[in-house]
């Protein structure tokens, strides 16, 4: 406990104790069904509760028609949210932490799809969800929407909510309120400072009202330095120094970025972390009367002591470190660090699924989002202990290992390669991925705990499999690159012309340091994900002249949904990377390529040293379907190749059948 004595120590907040200073913070989990919070949301954040996280806040609400943005949003306005309310925030209470709720309203930038409203905002700007405009409010709509929060605030504390967090963050309806940019208004909310808060400071002072002096109230704000019109840093500690005053207000959460700068709302491990700390340290010199919460970037416990050590914020939010694993809190308690598996930073199914309108999950902890089926981030033992035999140490064997440890099994997993990992290994070695091999890290201190005998360096053939004495063979294979050069929008073509030539290796290869490239090389981006992506920017950080070529109409077309493509491009463009989108490879010469545009048809030849080609890849399965008197499984890739996220997946759902 000395390591994290600062986040461990209690808190009170309006008569409320905070067991540690670790918040599971606000963020759309999309996880209603029809407006309901229902058992995939309830053991979602019970499971963070049960965690030791000291304050949950919750899925945001919105308030108001004009403000629905997803189709897993709760019921705007309705009652009929509270019973289900009452099962989430008694169970939470239950578990030790404090439960609140965030009230949001996105003011222009609304979804049409989803509202089928207009975007209500100060001046009428556009939306930088959508590409619709917004309607400029009147005075009576200013004060229905002080209502709708006032009383979306009432129906929390009728559901058992300790407290409410006001949505100011990422230029929403406030932060337009209080942006000059965004608030052109010229009558008594709009202008001077006190005008453009006078928004915020009313529906604060109704809350309070309303609620009662034991009522927590939190405000949400956040620091995007990328942009000239959107608040500085002394702009912002203005604002909050005019709520602090009076007294209202128990705490403010900062976090990055806006709907201007939408890569730092959820920086991806293309950022740096810890990113709203300039603003909470000079937040904290200014404040009275409330605590300052840090988020944005604070992904360990060791990120969080340090910014609670220099005194640059008084609490913390750990959200996406909590999705990876729900128990941070409380294996940080037990003096038990090491044991956190760490969040990678990549966005892919947290933020990329709620991108795409869908429930978050967590590619490297598959239970989240899965809590009420699996019995949360946590394992029951076996029934019958078993004798497990995993060929492949991928992400779905290594899931697959550990989780059929935990319940006890005896637990063999055999690799040919020299390291765990598999592709995914390779992928940590690409820039600014190395959290992947910290994760890698985890797994084996896993094993080591858990007694899983580990063999590297070790290929059984079909015979040595058969005479196992395991009783469960789990095949874990994984994929490996096609060599025909086959490009799905050739599909006319089995394989690439001029293949034989050599000089065209895979993305592995080239992270293996197998490749022979010479100074320049023409990479291939089928996929248009990290694959591609990330091995151009290796090849362009040791200095070679690089070319991509992808058939989509961007480069990065499949990060998109993780809010990181736009970073990688940029370094991409630093490094001197040209891009040629929407192109094919009609044929690989041995010193060139020649690619086809595929809006006109028009050819050109590409001189280039070496071809790599980051397409689909084929499962690797040379097993018979099943061996004598054996329970034989097939996980991962060796089904079918996809992304690392279902082979994590298929290991710990594996693991929780056996």
């Amino acid at each position: 406990m000395s390591q994290h004595k600062r986040l461990l120590s209690p808190l009170q907040l309006r008569g409320q104790t905070l067991r540690n200073r670790i918040v599971f913070g606000a963020h759309t989990n999309n996880m209603s069904d029809m407006g309901i919070p229902g058992p995939r949301m309830e053991n979602y954040f019970v499971e963070r509760a049960l965690g030791g996280a000291g304050m949950i806040v919750t899925e945001p609400v919105p308030v108001h028609r004009s403000g629905v943005l997803t189709r897993g949003n709760l019921l705007h306005s309705s009652d009929d949210i509270i019973p289900h309310f009452r099962r989430i925030t008694s169970r939470v209470r239950e578990a030790g932490a404090v439960i609140l709720q965030q009230l949001y309203h996105v003011g222009a930038h609304g979804d049409s799809d989803l509202s089928f409203a207009p975007h209500w905002s100060p001046s009428g700007g556009p939306s930088y969800h959508d590409s619709d405009g917004s309607h400029r409010m009147t005075v009576n709509e200013i004060n229905e929407l002080l209502d709708a929060h006032a009383a979306a605030a009432r129906r929390a504390k009728a559901s058992g909510f300790q407290g409410v967090e006001v949505w100011a963050a990422y230029h929403s309806l406030l932060d337009q309120f209080w942006t000059p940019w965004s608030n052109t208004r010229d009558d008594d909310w709009g202008g001077s400072l006190e005008n453009r808060t006078r928004f915020s400071r009313t529906l604060i002072e109704r809350i309070r009202r309303d609620c009662g002096e034991d009522f927590i109230i939190g405000l949400a704000i956040s620091y995007s330095p990328g942009f000239e019109v959107t608040l500085s840093a002394e702009s912002l500690c203005e604002i909050i120094a005019l709520h602090d005053a009076t007294g209202h207000l128990d705490y403010v959460t900062c976090g990055y970025g806006s709907y201007l700068e939408f890569d730092g709302i959820i920086p991806p491990f293309t950022h740096a972390e810890k990113l709203s700390t300039p603003l909470t340290a000079q937040l904290k010199a200014i404040v009275k009367h409330a605590a300052i919460t840090s988020e944005a970037g604070v992904r360990t416990p060791e990120n969080a002591e340090t910014i609670l050590a220099a005194g640059e914020a008084d609490l913390v939010s750990i959200v996406r470190g909590q999705i990876a694993d729900p128990h941070l809190a409380r294996k940080t308690t037990e003096g038990r660090a090491e044991d956190i598996r760490g969040c990678i930073s990549c966005n892919q199914m947290c933020w990329g699924r709620r991108s795409r309108d869908y429930w978050i999950s967590c590619l490297i902890n598959p239970s989240a989002g899965r809590e009420w089926e699996w019995g949360g981030d946590r394992f029951t033992p076996a029934e019958k202990v078993k004798n497990v035999l995993i060929v492949g140490a991928g992400p779905a064997g290594l899931e697959a290992a550990r989780g059929a440890a935990e319940r006890g099994h005896h637990v063999e997993i055999v690799e040919a390669l020299p390291q765990i990992g598999g592709q995914f290994r390779l992928a940590g070695m690409q820039p600014r991925r190395a959290q992947i091999l910290d994760l890698m890290n985890w797994y084996e201190r896993q094993f080591t705990k858990l007694g899983v005998t580990l063999r590297l360096n070790t290929f059984l053939d079909e015979a040595e499999i058969a005479a196992h004495p395991a009783d469960t063979v789990v095949l874990a294979t994984g994929s490996l690159p096609d060599e025909t050069g086959f490009q799905r929008w050739l599909p006319q073509e089995p394989t690439l012309p001029g293949i034989e030539k050599g000089g065209v290796w895979s993305p592995e290869a080239v992270m293996r340091r197998e490749a022979r490239l010479g100074a320049s090389v023409v990479l291939y981006d089928e996929g248009s994900n990290w694959r591609g992506v990330g091995t151009a920017w290796a090849l362009a950080e040791q200095g070679r002249e690089v070319t991509i070529v992808t058939p989509e109409p961007f480069v990065g077309k499949e990060i998109a949904r993780t809010a990181a493509d736009g970073a990688a491009r940029r370094r991409l463009a630093q490094l001197g990377v040209k891009f040629l989108t929407e192109h094919c490879l009609t044929r690989w010469h041995g010193n060139g390529v020649t690619v086809r545009n595929m809006l006109t048809g028009q050819e050109e030849t590409l001189p280039t040293s070496a071809l790599v080609m980051a397409t689909t890849n084929r499962a690797f399965d040379p097993w018979p379907e099943s061996f004598p008197g054996k329970d034989t499984h097939r996980i991962g890739d060796c089904t079918a190749p996809r992304l690392a996220a279902y082979a994590f997946h298929e290991g710990r759902k594996l693991a929780l059948s056996l």
